[in-house]
């Protein structure tokens, strides 16, 4: 039986930073976890914004902003420069603020200050794909180097393991050996004449109780 509170709650809906808080161990138990939600088609919202799914970077032009840097260039020089035009203007900014505080310059300062920002951070957001692909180069090299560190330490093992066994078979006797004894054994038991009858009992002694004691006596 589903309580009515945890259903009200699923049923209202939810800011994404609370909506996992509905997944607790107890929930998930009892089936009261709320579905995943549905995969975004076309465009989503965010931070007031409306992006496309199917392009994971979105152009200067699209989002109606003056491009400042060419568009086949190096990144890491245009950062740089636009590091430099930043600082710049911003110096500027200080002295227009100290000088003159009621120029209609200020406006103008914040403006390209804005746009300068939006323009580096386009150019690091540039650089996302590349660093996803490089996490995952780096943790593909963590798992192999794991994975060649675990087959060495196994490899030692079995090494060891085979130096048991070969160290436990060579302390075993020789069953050559061994077979050639007992086999010399029977043959002077076969040749042994049999007990004479004029012996007493006291003196009497079995031939092959003596063999067997010489046996015992040779282990």
């Amino acid at each position: 039986m589903s309580n009515p509170e945890v259903t009200q709650v699923m049923s209202l809906p939810l800011p994404p930073a609370q909506y996992f808080n509905l997944y607790t161990d107890e929930n998930i138990r009892k089936n009261r976890a709320p579905k995943p939600p549905q995969p975004i088609i076309d465009t989503y919202q965010m931070f007031g914004n409306t992006f496309n799914n199917e392009e994971m970077i979105r152009s200067l032009e699209s989002q109606g902003i003056r491009r400042l840097i060419p568009q086949h260039f190096d990144r890491r020089k245009e950062l740089k420069k636009l590091n430099h035009s930043l600082f710049a203007n911003f110096l500027d900014l200080i002295d227009l603020l100290i000088h003159y505080p009621d120029s209609p310059k200020r406006t103008e300062k914040i403006e390209d200050l804005s746009l300068l920002f939006v323009h580096i951070h386009h150019l690091l957001n540039e650089f996302r794909p590349h660093q996803a692909r490089e996490t995952l180069r780096v943790l593909m090299e963590v798992q192999k180097r794991t994975r060649i560190e675990t087959a060495m330490r196994f490899q030692k093992h079995l090494e060891k393991v085979r130096e048991l066994v070969r160290n436990a078979f060579a302390q075993l006797p020789d069953i050559t050996e061994t077979e050639s004894k007992i086999a010399d054994i029977i043959a002077g038991i076969n040749e042994l004449p049999p007990p004479s009858t004029n012996e007493t009992t006291a003196e009497h002694c079995d031939p092959m109780d003596r063999l067997m004691c010489d046996i015992v006596d040779n282990m």
